[in-house]
């Protein structure tokens, strides 16, 4: 699978205007921190754009645009270059900021945004799923974190309480 030809189409897609702005999140964005971990998708979280006229939102125009250049759906997926991609609307306050605040990497080359650390660890504490919990603390033992970042955005993002159930559950001895 070919992560380069991925990111080719993110970036040609924003600067065609297609989508304001993409950013990488979910466990292939946790891989620009943490060591690698088998995925199966990457996800791809975009601000979409109201048609003129319309106060409804739609992905038709990436499906597309992206198909026009050779992708091919598959359910819920589009793929590039063999890699599922799924592309994702902020599902609240915390990804919109996630994605108004990602960082610019390089991949190969190619200039790309992925969600902060610090975003992905929020994020995975807020879904409480164990396999999101398990990159919470490799996030926590990695030392890739701001503690004082992270605790900004629990804060600001009401996940005090869940942050509390977490560490008693993963943190105290």
């Amino acid at each position: 699978m070919d992560l380069k030809t991925v990111l080719l189409e993110l970036n040609a897609m924003e600067a065609d205007g297609i989508v304001e702005r993409y950013a990488i999140g979910g466990a292939v964005g946790a891989t620009f921190y943490l060591e690698p971990v088998a995925t199966l998708d990457v996800d791809v979280f975009i601000s979409f754009q109201a048609r003129p006229g319309s106060l409804l939102i739609s992905p038709q125009p990436v499906f597309k645009y992206l198909t026009e250049r050779g992708a091919r759906v598959e359910g819920e997926y589009l793929i590039i270059a063999d890699w599922p991609v799924r592309f994702l609307p902020p599902t609240g306050p915390l990804v919109e900021e996630a994605l108004a605040e990602a960082v610019q990497v390089e991949v190969e080359e190619i200039r790309t945004r992925v969600f902060t650390a610090e975003h992905l660890a929020a994020i995975a504490l807020r879904t409480r799923r164990p396999k999101n919990k398990a990159r919470l603390l490799q996030f926590l033992e990695s030392g890739v974190l701001s503690a004082e970042r992270l605790q900004n955005i629990i804060e600001r993002h009401a996940l005090s309480g869940v942050w509390r159930k977490f560490e008693q559950q993963f943190l105290q001895s």
